[in-house]
C-alpha cells in the first residue's frame, strides 16, 4: 500500500524531491541551477500528491535555493534545468553577482554568530588575572644548567583557522583530528558544516573550525 503521510518538514521534502526528480535535485554537492518558475511545475506535477502541500513545498524549495551548495553552483556558463534535468537558459551576470553576494551575508552572519558565542565562553580580563593570583609555593631556585650547542631545532609550521568566505569545493586544506591537522580535500559545504574527504579516502564532516589552512 502506498504511503500517503504527509511530509512534515522541509528536509523530509527536498529528500522527496531528489527521490522523484534526481535530474534536478541531487542531495550532495553542488546542487543545478533550476529553471525560474520551477514551483509551478513541481506543483503541477505533485497536484494529486496528498503527501506534499503546496505551502510546506515552497518553504522546501525556498530553503533548497538559499542553501550554501545551491548559491556555490552559481556559475558563469551554467544552465538552469527543469524537473526532467534538461537544460534551458543560462544564468545571467545579475543572477551570478546575486547568488554571490546572498552567499557572502549568509557566511557572514553564520560566523559572526559563532564568533559571538566564542566571546561568550572566553574568560573576562578580571577572571583571567585571578587565576594569576592564586598563591602557590616557591620553589627554591636552581643554577641553571650549562647550555650546550646544538643545532636549532626546526620551526613548526605555522596554521591559521580557515575563513568561511575563502573555502571552496576542491580544495585542500588541513583537518585538525589529534595534535598535528592531517590534509583532506573539501567536498561539500553546508551552513553548518564541511565535507572532507582525507588522503586515504576516508569521507568526514567537520566543523568549520576544525579547519586551518
Amino acid at each position: 500500500m502506498e504511503n500517503t503521510e504527509k511530509l512534515k518538514n522541509s528536509k523530509e521534502i527536498v529528500a522527496y524531491l531528489v527521490e522523484k526528480f534526481p535530474a534536478c535535485f541531487i542531495a550532495e554537492g553542488e546542487a543545478k541551477p533550476l529553471k525560474i518558475g520551477i514551483f509551478q511545475d513541481l506543483a503541477a506535477r505533485l497536484a494529486d500528491d496528498e503527501r506534499v502541500s503546496k505551502t510546506m513545498l515552497r518553504s522546501a524549495l525556498r530553503q533548497y535555493t538559499s542553501s550554501w551548495r545551491y548559491l556555490h553552483g552559481l556559475k558563469a556558463g551554467q544552465a538552469r534545468v527543469d524537473l526532467d534535468g534538461n537544460p534551458g537558459e543560462l544564468l545571467t551576470e545579475e543572477h551570478i553577482e546575486h547568488a554571490k553576494q546572498a552567499l557572502k551575508e549568509s557566511k557572514d552572519k553564520v560566523f559572526a554568530s559563532r564568533r559571538a558565542k566564542d566571546d561568550k565562553k572566553e574568560p573576562t580580563g578580571e577572571a583571567k588575572a585571578d587565576t594569576k593570583r592564586e598563591d602557590k609555593p616557591k620553589k627554591p631556585r636552581r643554577p641553571a644548567p650549562r647550555k650546550t650547542e646544538t643545532a636549532p631545532a626546526a620551526a613548526p609550521k605555522q596554521y591559521r583557522q580557515a575563513e568561511a568566505g575563502e573555502l571552496k569545493v576542491e580544495q585542500t586544506v588541513n583537518v585538525v583530528l589529534g595534535k598535528s591537522p592531517v590534509p583532506a580535500t573539501i567536498k561539500e559545504i553546508t551552513k553548518d558544516d564541511v565535507q572532507v574527504q582525507l588522503q586515504t579516502g576516508m569521507m568526514l564532516r567537520v566543523k568549520f573550525e576544525h579547519l586551518v589552512l
